[in-house]
């Protein structure tokens, strides 16, 4: 097994990591930021370097910095976490180049599959999977785009070709708003991924958003650990998560299983991955991408299957077949996954900031909770505002949402606005009970509420 590996990465997902290797055995080393120089995670990992000032692009995103940082400190292996550098092809290349594991999938498949979203679409289309209608290649001039929009009609969406994370997506409705969405996509696109790129597909009316997780060894072993519903979503970045997915019939969920399977196969992929579709309001299936990294939903699918996704990340790196056999694998009980984030609901949604003065983490059966935070830790809107991940298992939905509401209540989070109520105003609402929401219904709430 590795010595020791480098978390390239922060916050939550990093102490997350940190708490696997310690259980393997592993050493880590954390990088930071001059901001994050009291975070959590350098206080647990064996050693912690400053790797630059609190901009991201010149610290976290800093390729050579932490390439070097892990040569100076022996590291085996790095794991990337999610977002930074998670999809970013040319780091797992520079990894390999200094004999480095990457912990993910090879520099080719994150670049086919993961990094730019159209070459994606075009493996998968070639194997018979659908795909979302769209208009075929990279959109870069956006009078000549206008035309050819007409042609497949409104509403649609303009997307960042190298986006991730509901990043540099654009809903347009009417010509007349298309040059200007799409001018800000391509904006957006820019500042968050390093690339204007961009194209553009038919925008599905109210769908399921459902992800499929997979882990896949270098022995070309593939299993299934179910399926998670993401539906809840506010400016196309998940809120709520669930698993399994209520709405889906065991047919429905074969097919999404099949489909997983055979995209992971025609890729070459080997890692922990999760293949994401759009399901519509007459069951068609639509592949919508692959993310070639860890989810920041996935405690769910550990709740419901008992998998440690990171640690078997980190064995499959260092080249150890899956013990898992698929049909050994039973999904059982329930899983509900709420985002605690730094913000102001009534204000917009708008970053909130402040320092911690109290903190209660909730407890009991069937509740977990992965986060950085500390009493006295400073939050400033600098990173991404999620600041805890709230994940309870039950025998069946409806006690995982009982247990939800009540674990929400419990987390007591002084000196900075949080959306704690809003989550519980989703959960409290008819259509969350009842298993009738979309990709549109968190919309409609927010509407209701304020």
């Amino acid at each position: 097994m590795f010595n020791r590996v480098l978390i390239a990465n922060r916050g939550e997902v990093a102490v997350r990591i940190i708490r696997a290797c310690w259980e393997m055995g592993i050493e880590t080393v954390a990088i930071y930021s001059s901001k994050d120089k009291e975070s959590m995670h350098v206080k647990l990992a064996d050693k912690a370097l400053c790797i630059g000032p609190a901009e991201a692009g010149k610290s976290y995103l800093e390729v050579n910095r932490i390439i070097e940082a892990a040569k100076q400190n022996n590291v085996d292996a790095i794991h990337p976490g999610y977002g930074f550098l998670s999809e970013s092809y040319e780091f797992a290349e520079k990894c390999l180049e200094n004999n480095i594991v990457f912990i993910g999938p090879s520099p080719e498949v994150i670049n086919t599959m993961g990094t730019n979203k159209m070459l994606a679409k075009e493996k998968v289309k070639i194997i018979g999977i659908p795909i979302i209608p769209g208009i075929e290649g990279i959109i870069k001039n956006k009078e000549h785009a206008k035309i050819v929009a007409g042609t497949l009609g409104y509403p649609l969406l303009i997307k960042a070709a190298n986006g991730g994370g509901g990043k540099g997506i654009r809903k347009v409705c009417r010509s007349e708003d298309f040059e200007r969405n799409f001018s800000l996509c391509v904006e957006e696109s820019y500042k968050a991924f390093g690339n204007q790129e961009v194209y553009i597909e038919k925008y599905i009316e109210k769908p399921r958003h459902i992800e499929v997780q997979i882990l896949v060894d270098k022995y070309n072993n593939v299993i299934i650990l179910g399926e998670r519903e993401c539906s809840i979503q506010r400016g196309n970045q998940k809120l709520i998560e669930e698993s399994p997915a209520a709405i889906l019939e065991n047919e429905l969920r074969e097919k999404l299983f099949d489909f997983s399977k055979a995209i992971a196969i025609e890729c070459g992929y080997c890692g922990a991955g999760t293949v994401e579709f759009l399901i519509d309001e007459q069951k068609n299936i639509y592949f919508m991408e692959m993310n070639t990294r860890l989810q920041v939903e996935h405690p769910v699918t550990e709740f419901v299957t008992n998998v440690d996704i990171v640690k078997e990340q980190i064995r499959i790196a260092y080249g150890e077949r899956l013990k898992y056999r698929e049909e050994d694998l039973k999904v059982r009980g329930h899983s509900i996954e709420c985002r605690i984030n730094a913000e102001q609901p009534e204000k917009n949604f708008s970053a909130s900031s402040g320092v911690v003065s109290s903190l209660n983490i909730p407890g009991g059966n069937g509740v977990r909770v992965d986060t950085a935070l500390y009493v006295g830790m400073k939050l400033e809107p600098i990173y991404d505002s999620n600041i805890a991940k709230l994940i309870v298992y039950g025998r069946d939905r409806h006690e995982a949402i009982r247990k939800m509401k009540r674990a929400l209540c419990e987390f007591i989070i002084e000196g900075v606005d949080t959306n704690i109520e809003f989550l519980l105003k989703i959960l409290n609402s008819r259509k969350f009970i009842m298993n009738e929401y979309n990709t549109a219904t968190l919309s409609e709430i927010i509407y209701e509420s304020f």
